[in-house]
């Protein structure tokens, strides 16, 4: 079916109660898994491309954009393409041409102000698009190798008065916030911070986003939901499905060569992990 955009995957979600999983690609093998899963449960689904994933595949966008958007458009269930923690202006601006429907702009790295200059920088070329467009406030921590903050050192979490000020300064159509995930994370050992999350859904009227989810277990997960989450990230359980499957191929069979056998077992594992991830959700039905 047609691409379907970031945006209204969010709102549907909202509206029943929901949220929408956006999953982070790296391989032709991670876009049909994730294609594979949403239509085993018939769930929408984004399929995230980020700028690591872009870095990682020669610092070309068009290459897996070009794979993902045939995969959606041949795909049962409604599929988004969302290209996530763009640092780079000029990685931003070949959203739109590659496909995207939203962004996720990545200034949190900086102090207060210069985020919110070039996040509202970022928001004004992005909506000139048609683009939806996330940001993130607080510091969520795990990427590039980088530990997670302490959960109580400054600027780890998002304090509900600053996020106010910025969303309304920014114009920013989500937020990431920080609640206690981390990226990376590859056991489910998160406790998120569902007091501060309340406060948060009070303070804005914009979608919640959700990173480093794959660390957090189901039910705080499906807390996190109620509290008013409406967009989860997930990669990195994508990441063990498809390593574990490929390290219990070759050990078995140490004089195998041909990728084919091992990377179909990969897909699989990543196909029902997905499944998995949507079902927890309980995200709407297509």
């Amino acid at each position: 079916m047609p691409l379907t955009t970031t945006g209204d995957l969010v709102t549907r979600a909202a509206t029943a109660g929901s949220a929408v999983a956006s999953f982070n690609v790296i391989t032709l093998e991670h876009v049909e898994a994730v294609v594979a899963g949403a239509e085993s449960v018939r769930a929408p689904v984004v399929l995230q491309v980020s700028e690591n994933a872009v870095r990682f595949r020669g610092g070309q966008l068009l290459p897996l954009a070009r794979a993902a958007v045939v995969a959606a458009e041949h795909a049962a269930v409604p599929v988004a393409l969302h290209l996530d923690h763009v640092q780079s202006d000029a990685l931003l601006h070949q959203a739109a041409d590659a496909g995207f429907s939203s962004v996720m702009y990545d200034a949190a790295r900086l102090p207060y102000a210069e985020n919110l200059a070039a996040t509202r920088a970022a928001v004004a070329w992005a909506h000139a698009q048609g683009l939806w467009i996330e940001a993130e406030l607080g510091q969520i921590g795990g990427k590039n190798g980088r530990p997670p903050l302490d959960a109580h050192a400054p600027g780890a979490r998002t304090d509900p008065d600053e996020a106010r000020a910025f969303v309304a300064d920014s114009g920013v159509d989500a937020l990431a916030v920080a609640i206690g995930s981390s990226h990376a994370m590859t056991t489910r050992t998160a406790a998120l911070d569902h007091a501060l999350l309340k406060r948060l859904s009070a303070a804005l009227d914009v979608p919640l986003v959700l990173h480093g989810s794959s660390g957090v277990p189901d039910d705080e997960l499906t807390a996190a939901v109620a509290g008013g989450i409406t967009k989860v990230n997930i990669g990195t359980a994508l990441n063990i499905a498809l390593t574990g499957a490929i390290r219990e191929f070759l050990t078995e069979r140490r004089e195998a060569v041909d990728p084919r056998g091992y990377l179909t077992l990969a897909r699989e594992a990543m196909t029902r992990a997905v499944a998995r991830t949507l079902e927890t959700l309980g995200t709407a039905t297509a």
